[in-house]
């Protein structure tokens, strides 16, 4: 018997009772989710008396299945019940196909691959295709396809950009190369299971009749090859709750399409729906600045947050006149919160894009703060930071090989693993560094690599000694401009999949750099690079530690205090092409609902934008949620798809989003349909 229902709220206690049909349970922030879900697999266990074997509950997580799991057991106060089968949508396609993978010639004792011996398999191909492409951008473009169900041949047929017709040759090769070789890569675990399920009708009915309650966590992040295999999954009797809240959808950028959140009911006759609008986590302060700024999105089903907690919240702005300001203010505030007494692990900072962590480490180190990153890396330690300070350091002394060997390859300029290792044996038989061999042992390099190679490390050293001339001749200021021009570092990193985020944070450290020279002309550079050295030193700070994370990494989180930085436009919201401004909004969401009792929105008025310190303005967010009276703080329309987006249309197929522009209520999209172009009104055509 379930050990209590009485703790349930009318809403919970409405989807707890639901037994047959599809079920929409649209979960608000802090509205008690989880207890909503595993209440009702207990209920369904316990009280209706479906046999556990019949249930499957599906979580993005690990650590969401086994919470689950371990609270729905705890309800049901039952040892001898056998164990519901809760597991995340990977595990699940990996013990359906340890059972039936031979159904499409496969045998059962594949090896799964992970991203690692991904992207190392994709380097040999492109090595022997002798195609020069990120590993990172290929291997992230064919999960792409591979989630969109589109196979190799579509892609090759389908690529005209001359990039990704080199992924599609890659693609299919790749996926060669894992077939004969009986592997299975993390995608494959979720596509191989839908593919089989879709082909083999009579195992998908003893599948789905197996399977008669399921349940999703969390739906508002699922992709369409998710939804696909949750179709057929439920087809033979139409059992499926999902749990979820579109306006916390905010994965778009990986593929999660909200549509599938936002159709389900259309899809799935006879639906259900459940609000769960009682939030038992914030003050109705801030529960109305958040209600306020999400009704401003268009796509959406429109619930209502509504504290249990009442009334006493608080919600402040920090007006600064920059990041170094604002810095040092939310540290000050922080220390005197902590001084009287409050808990550090109950306050944390959030910010929209990394690069904006660097002020605040610094403000927070010279207060004696101590804070954990969580869900990322420290500035100082982020790789294409790392990459910068090695140059810079080699400019300090040509004779550092430490600092050389990280990048002398970074970016791709021919020199590889053998070259590199020839390089250090050439200098440790002649007792001396890399640049020394290379200075007065020219011979040896030439001898004993390969021409392109020693011709990569006569351009490097011919590069570094001319920047080298230049920092001597006291043209510090203008160093990293030079240094661009001639390594094109940010060009490099900006072909990675992540390449927006990392050339962001290049561009922050470059805007520090120049803006610490001009404030300090009589600073060398090796003082510089010492003083950055000293920043991520946390050693002898023994407090408890303050949080800083993204937002994305805030999710499922919550804090007494909550200080969100950099709402100003362009940053928050992020704007252009590649950005979707309800997504955005979204985003904003999350964040201010991640606060119990006390907010804090920051804004300033200046920050490094591109490299350049930039005037800002403040983030039309503040005006939505309605903490600014503003009349310059606009309303947006937006779009749900953005610019490369694949989609699909019901006559052209799959193609790629090339423009978008506003037409009367909603969107026209220029698509690329394998070389034929067509404008297409947004409503006709779905993700993909």
């Amino acid at each position: 018997m379930v050990e209590t229902l009485e703790n349930l709220n009318e809403e919970q206690l409405n989807a707890v009772k639901h037994i047959d049909g599809p079920m929409l349970i649209l979960a608000g922030a802090g509205s008690g989710k989880t207890k909503t879900l595993t209440s009702r697999l207990a209920y369904l266990i316990g009280e209706v008396g479906i046999d556990p074997a019949n249930t499957l509950t599906l979580t993005f997580t690990n650590k969401a299945a086994s919470e689950m799991r371990e609270r729905a057991l705890k309800l049901l106060n039952n040892s001898e019940i056998y164990p519901p089968l809760l597991c995340t949508f990977h595990k699940f396609g990996l013990l359906f196909l340890k059972f039936h993978i031979e159904k499409i010639g496969r045998k059962n004792n594949f090896v799964i691959i992970d991203t690692d011996d991904k992207k190392r398999i994709i380097r040999s191909i492109a090595k022997e295709l002798k195609f020069d492409i990120s590993a990172s951008m290929a291997a992230s473009e064919i999960s792409k396809y591979k989630n969109s169900l589109l196979s190799p041949s579509v892609i090759i047929d389908k690529a005209q950009i001359p990039e990704y017709q080199k992924i599609a040759q890659i693609y299919k090769e790749y996926q060669k190369n894992i077939e004969d070789n009986n592997l299975v890569d993390f995608d494959d675990l979720l596509k191989l299971t839908y593919e089989i399920l879709n082909q083999e009708d009579e195992l998908r009915r003893e599948i789905s009749k197996k399977y008669t309650y399921i349940m999703v966590d969390e739906y508002q992040d699922t992709n369409e090859l998710q939804f696909k295999l949750l179709e057929l999954l439920a087809s033979e009797h139409n059992n499926l709750c999902v749990v979820g809240d579109d306006d916390q959808s905010i994965y778009g950028w990986r593929g999660a399409n909200i549509r599938n959140i936002l159709e389900f009911a259309e899809i799935f006759s006879n639906t259900k729906t459940v609000k769960l609008e009682t939030n038992y986590r914030s003050k109705k302060e801030i529960l109305d600045a958040a209600n306020g700024l999400i009704e401003h999105n268009s796509s959406r089903l429109g619930k209502k947050l509504i504290s249990h907690k009442g009334e006493g919240g608080s919600i402040k702005i920090i007006h600064s006149i920059d990041e170094s300001n604002e810095a040092r203010t939310i540290a000050s505030e922080i220390k005197s919160l902590i001084e009287k007494g409050i808990d550090a692990k109950e306050i944390a900072v959030l910010y929209r894009i990394n690069a904006l962590s660097r002020s605040l480490e610094e403000g927070f180190t010279k207060e004696r703060l101590a804070y954990k990153l969580i869900g990322g890396i420290r500035f100082y330690e982020r790789s294409e930071i790392k990459d910068i300070i090695s140059y810079l350091r080699i400019l300090t002394n040509l004779d550092d090989d430490f600092s050389l060997l990280r990048i002398i390859n970074k970016p791709k300029r021919g020199v590889g693993k053998t070259s590199i290792e020839k390089l250090q044996n050439l200098a440790d038989q002649n007792h001396c560094s890399i640049f020394s061999l290379y200075k007065n042992h020219g011979d040896l390099i030439s001898k004993g690599l390969g021409k392109k190679a020693a011709l990569a490390i006569n351009e490097l050293f011919e590069n570094l000694i001319a920047l080298q001339d230049e920092i001597k001749e006291g043209k510090l200021p203008s160093l990293l401009d030079m240094l661009e021009d001639k390594i094109k570092l940010k060009a490099y990193y900006q072909s990675l999949p992540d390449g927006f985020e990392r050339v962001l944070n290049i561009d922050e450290f470059y805007g520090f750099f120049q803006e610490s020279i001009l404030l300090n002309p009589d600073l060398g550079l090796e003082e510089l690079l010492n003083d950055i050295s000293l920043q991520s030193d946390q050693d002898n700070i023994t407090n408890d530690e303050i949080s800083i994370m993204s937002i994305h990494a805030a999710k499922g989180l919550e804090f007494e205090y909550v200080y969100v930085i950099g709402l100003e436009e362009e940053f928050f919201p992020l704007l252009g092409d590649d950005c979707n401004i309800e997504e955005e909004r979204r985003l904003g969401y999350v964040a201010i609902t991640r606060a119990k009792s006390h907010l804090t929105l920051c804004y300033s008025d200046s920050r490094f934008y591109k490299g350049k310190r930039k005037i800002m303005q403040k983030s039309r967010f503040l005006g939505e949620a309605g903490l600014i009276q503003n009349s310059s703080l606009k309303i947006t329309k937006s779009a749900i798809f953005k610019k490369g987006d694949l989609v699909k249309h019901k006559i052209f197929g799959i193609g790629r989003i090339q423009n978008i522009s506003p037409s009367g209520k909603e969107y026209k999209l220029l698509i690329n349909f394998g070389g034929n172009k067509k404008e297409i009104l947004s409503s006709f055509v779905q993700s993909v």
